[in-house]
């Protein structure tokens, strides 16, 4: 079934963060790759955030990287502080600064891959899911850099958050502190805080059976950006958890994925596969 399609290729990278820490990244090169040419970039941003993006042939969930290649976009799999498979150091070097550190580590790579003539800064978007859903929720409130976002099933507030999850005790052990306890960390750290101003198209999709992120985290952005007059898309997934696990669930969800990066970085349509509701 593979054999007369052709496939991206990728590539382990290394850069440097802002504090000259080592960070490592996957870049999935686009199909037909010629050196020296600029192509849009998607930055894919894994969950935990203890989560780690390897070299290997990944369906990469609702963000097909493949896809996305044959489309003609690099897509660069980041592993900022805080991802797993680096040891301790690393793993806790984002406690207590989620958005900040591993914003930058992630800002950096951006950066390098425009540097080296690969990525077209004037053509960016960013996606992930949980953890991911958390970074690029908190992307598009600091930077207007990127054309494009697709938030997944993302903390937006840790406040609300803690008496919502299933695991409140996850936030407190990042912030080192409960809401009631240090009220700044959180203000500091979470979208929802920092809204005001965003305009990057905004896609948003979430499982309605979500406990551990559980659905007003989705609502509380949407909302942020809705009255803000950002373009924005809330796709919700009936009995759905915090992992999308019907077939017809993930094929629309890639092909929604698909649609608005197109739409807003390329502009051109594709048609999407079904409706989210059936």
């Amino acid at each position: 079934q593979l054999k007369d399609i052709s496939l991206a290729t990728g590539e382990v990278l290394r850069w440097k963060g802002t504090d000259g820490m080592e960070i490592e990244g996957v870049l999935i090169k686009p199909v037909g790759y010629e050196k020296g040419k600029k192509y849009p970039l998607l930055v894919n941003v894994h969950g935990g955030p203890a989560g780690i993006h390897t070299r290997n042939f990944a369906l990469d969930y609702v963000y097909p990287s493949h896809v996305f290649a044959g489309e003609g976009y690099a897509v660069l799999k980041s592993n900022p502080r805080g991802s797993g498979g680096y040891g301790e150091k690393f793993r806790k070097a984002n406690v207590r600064d989620w958005g900040e550190g591993d914003y930058n580590d992630i800002m950096a790579g951006v950066d390098y891959l425009i540097k080296e003539g690969i990525a077209d800064e004037n053509k960016l978007g960013i996606m992930g899911w949980s953890y991911g859903g958390y970074m690029t929720s908190r992307v598009i409130t600091k930077t207007h850099r990127f054309k494009a976002a697709s938030v997944g099933a993302a903390v937006t507030n840790g406040i609300s958050f803690a008496g919502q999850t299933d695991i409140p005790e996850f936030m407190a052990y990042y912030f080192g502190a409960w809401p009631w306890e240090d009220l700044t960390v959180y203000v500091d750290h979470f979208a929802m805080f920092h809204a005001k101003g965003v305009t990057t198209p905004t896609i948003i999709q979430h499982g309605e059976a979500d406990l551990r992120v559980p659905l007003p985290q989705g609502q509380e952005l949407y909302l942020a950006l809705k009255k803000q007059n950002v373009p924005v898309e809330f796709v919700t997934y009936p009995r759905e958890p915090h992992g999308l696990q019907e077939p017809k669930h993930l094929k629309d969800a890639m092909m929604r994925n698909l649609k608005w990066f197109n739409k807003w970085i390329l502009g051109k349509e594709v048609k999407t596969a079904s409706k989210a509701s059936e």
